[in-house]
């Protein structure tokens, strides 16, 4: 009976040739698209998730907010880790991680730069799953200067040598050598963080301060099962007091009440590890983490597309029908019951599905590289996912197939054979509705497209305040030591530079940012939180900053040393403007030069964009501390020769550190990398929705067609044109279509108003945005109703009204 239902769709695919290749293209172009955005939403969703303790891992995170200025990080102080487990009883461990960047790491004289190392308290293998392949993970990090490597960094490093025992030196900590004591596998991909190397916080003399001022390490705390977050943050109040109030008062000269009142805040949060990835809302994460609104929006989409290449099947299979009616009334009347039909039309349905899946399996292959470079991830479709994928085509053919199954078996034999229509053709039916709802999406993600768009082309035409182009930085020129400053005159003598400055304070692309607390003098009870920039009397020129009022530093000023330039946000936050502003002393609580210390007001500088453009700009304080690094000002068309120059000049001082440079419009453009990939995703989803939509349409545009195929036979034997009779079959499809813009167009501007939400500065939706998208999808679905409309209507009439 199978055998006999295989050849029967068999027969039928080769004498529908083009129903069955829409049919199958467009069931293989929804399970591939369903599959691989699975496969992202799966990825995304399983971060850390590996870890065998994940659902009791809590983060801790700061929060403030004073005088205005906002602070969101996930590092904390010192003494929080111990604190908490010592006054909490929910928590059952707790430990720290201190990020340390790419340091100078070298072995028998092979020096390395690209390896990430983090200093752990040495319970951080009780928290975290993470093997260890060598080692003792009880005793690996118990000792100060040992540290624990993962597989592939071992590998680097010593090659098919045994690692344990081993002895590295770290050049950040004065060549100091660190005993390598156990090897981890690699940290796996779905990671909220990834590190080389972990080198042992014991014997950190920042690690046992018992300041609660001034922090920098992620503290995670492992909770006991059942542990309720929102109880222990209703005492973390208490613990600010208890442990906050009293160096508030001592550094601030208030008490943390009369701090308070003004409207400050100061606390303490919980973070569920699995939540870490998909909010990674502070301003200190380890790694850029995603987006739970891209999730939901994809894995939306993927839905969207399964379903979509179900109704498309349905509307072909049904349009096809009138083609086999005599066929399913001969059936009938020689004995097959409606079982027997439903049995044979879902198998040729799951038949059609296998073919799809084969060719959905290709389209994987081949698309899942390019995903993967769009994406910046490393899906896979291996072994594991691969019963999932049969799954679901088996799913999608079940489920395409019912709906055709027992519509076509319910044909009256009698009626059929007699030649009367299978079905009444309404206006506004099922398959209408249907179209609504596959326009509808489209338009969505037209509008998203364009808006997003808009977005990435606002941020790179935006006047950030300073001049990103031609801006040439080389982060590591402090290898050059002393030699860093004779190194930037060399360079200045060279007519291709413009200018040139010493600050590891970039506006655009990694950089340190610190929170600097100050007052104006006489007012210690209003303080201003803001960022610390280190310059030298270079920085603002080379930037091409404008100073509203003042003057630069200057090394004709001895005095500069405590001088300060702020920018307009932070004068409007101690209460001057940019005239009154110059000559002001502001006490800085903390900073370089040490605690509460005075600087005098000599500049204020027009505000620009030193952070991300989904925040906005907070207060900003220069002083004179040139420091880590070079920014050149080039002006050139000879860019590779200049290079060339500077790296001649590099090596010539032997430092043993790579001669490295980043230009400051692609830091900048790096920034929003996580928008330009879900641009380019929305433009091919938004194409392939489309397309899929279009199938769709072509399926209910051949239905009608068949439908009234004597209708149009008479009407051109009365005198009609094919013209006149293609804009009689097109008008039945306007008031779906049109139906469907009304309704994308509320949820499109709620959809992307909540995602500029997440910009500080943005562009304002505008009415043309839906005007075009709306233009776009109703020419594209005109443009393929009518192929087949103009053809039915070209028909010969002989031929429609034969059997008359």
């Amino acid at each position: 009976m199978i055998r006999n239902y295989i050849k029967i769709a068999w027969r039928n695919l080769k004498r529908n040739k083009l129903f069955s290749l829409i049919n199958i293209l467009g069931l293989s172009l929804g399970i591939s698209t369903c599959f691989i955005i699975m496969l992202y939403v799966q990825d995304e969703l399983s971060y850390d998730k590996f870890h065998e303790n994940a659902t009791n891992i809590v983060r801790i995170v700061f929060r403030a907010d004073i005088n205005g200025g906002k602070i969101n990080e996930s590092v904390t102080m010192a003494p929080v880790a111990q604190t908490l487990k010592n006054d909490f009883p929910e928590v059952n461990d707790a430990t720290r991680l201190l990020d340390y960047g790419h340091p100078k790491i070298s072995y028998k004289n092979i020096v390395f730069k690209d390896l990430r190392l983090a200093f752990a308290d040495p319970n951080i293998f009780d928290i975290f799953t993470l093997p260890m392949i060598e080692g003792n993970p009880e005793t690996a990090l118990l000792e100060p200067h040992t540290v624990v490597i993962t597989q592939s960094t071992a590998k680097k490093y010593f090659g098919a040598e045994n690692a344990i025992g081993k002895t590295i030196l770290l050049t950040a900590d004065d060549d100091q050598p660190y005993q390598v004591t156990g090897v981890i596998k690699d940290i796996p991909s779905n990671s909220h963080f990834h590190f080389d190397l972990f080198g042992s916080m014991t014997g950190f003399a920042d690690a046992k301060s018992d300041s609660w001022m001034y922090g920098g390490f992620h503290t995670y705390l492992l909770l006991k099962p059942g542990s309720e977050i929102k109880k222990m943050e209703a005492r973390f109040p208490e613990m600010v007091r208890k442990y906050m109030g009293p160096q508030i008062q001592q550094q601030m000269g208030l008490s943390l009440e009369q701090f308070t009142t003004k409207g400050n805040r100061l606390g303490f949060a919980l973070q569920p590890l699995t939540d870490i990835h998909l909010n990674a809302f502070t301003t200190t994460e380890f790694e850029s983490g995603g987006n739970k609104m891209y999730v939901y929006i994809f894995g939306g989409i993927a839905l969207f597309m399964v379903v979509v290449a179900c109704v498309n099947f349905v509307n072909l299979s049904t349009a096809n029908a009138s083609k086999r009616a005599k066929e399913i009334g001969i059936r009938k009347v020689v004995g097959s019951d409606k079982l027997q039909l439903v049995k044979q039309f879902l198998s040729e349905s799951i038949f059609i599905t296998c073919l799809s899946l084969f060719i959905a399996f290709v389209w994987i292959q081949l698309a899942l590289p390019i995903f993967n470079n769009i994406a910046a991830k490393d899906l896979s479709f291996d072994a594991k996912p691969i019963f999932a994928f049969i799954g679901l085509g088996m799913l999608v053919g079940i489920v395409a197939g019912i709906y055709p199954a027992f519509y076509l078996s319910s044909f009256k034999p009698i009626a059929v054979l007699k030649g009367k229509p299978t079905t009444r053709f309404k206006n506004f039916n099922l398959r209408s509705r249907l179209v609504v709802f596959q326009f509808t999406i489209s338009v969505v993600l037209i509008i998203g497209t364009i808006v997003v768009y808009q977005q990435m082309k606002y941020i790179q035409n935006k006047d950030l305040g300073f001049d990103k182009e031609q801006l040439l930085t080389i982060p590591n020129s402090y290898a050059l030591g002393r030699n860093e400053q004779v190194f930037k005159q060399q360079l200045l003598q060279d007519s291709r530079i413009v200018n040139a400055t010493a600050s590891w304070y970039k506006p655009a692309g990694p950089s340190h940012y610190n929170n600097a607390l100050a007052y104006a003098q006489g007012n210690d009870k209003n303080v201003v939180n803001g960022v610390d920039y280190h310059v030298d009397e270079d920085y603002i020129p080379t930037m091409g900053m404008h100073i509203l009022s003042g003057r630069n530093f200057s090394k004709d000023f001895a005095t500069d040393s405590t001088a300060i330039i702020l920018n307009e946000t932070a004068t409007q936050a101690f209460g001057w403007n940019a005239s009154t502003a110059i000559g002001k002393t502001i006490i800085r609580q903390n900073s370089a030069k040490g605690d509460h210390v005075p600087f005098r007001v000599i500049a204020v500088v027009k505000n620009f964009n030193f952070k991300s453009l989904h925040e906005t700009i907070s207060p900003l304080y220069m002083t004179l501390h040139p420091e880590g690094g070079l920014i050149f000002k080039i002006k050139t068309t000879d860019v590779a020769g200049l290079l060339s120059t500077m790296k001649e000049h590099w090596d010539s001082y032997q430092t043993e550190e790579p001669f490295t440079y980043a230009f400051m419009d692609d830091l900048f453009t790096k920034a929003y990398t996580a928008e330009q990939k879900t641009s380019v995703i929305l433009h091919i989803f938004a194409v392939l929705t489309i397309l899929v939509a279009c199938l769709g349409l072509f399926g209910l545009a051949t239905h009608t067609a068949e439908q009234r195929t004597k209708e149009i036979g008479i009407r051109k034997v009365l005198g009609a044109s094919a013209i006149r009779v293609t804009q009689m079959l097109v008008n039945d499809f306007l008031k779906p279509i049109l139906i469907a813009s009304v309704i994308a167009f509320p949820v499109a501007w709620w959809a992307m108003n909540s995602w500029l939400e997440n910009f500080a500065y943005r562009i304002d939706l505008a009415w043309w945005m839906f005007a075009l998208a709306s233009g776009v999808a109703f020419t594209i679905a005109i443009l393929t109703i009518c192929t087949q409309a103009f053809r039915a209507a070209s028909a010969n009439p002989v031929d429609s009204l034969r059997d008359e």
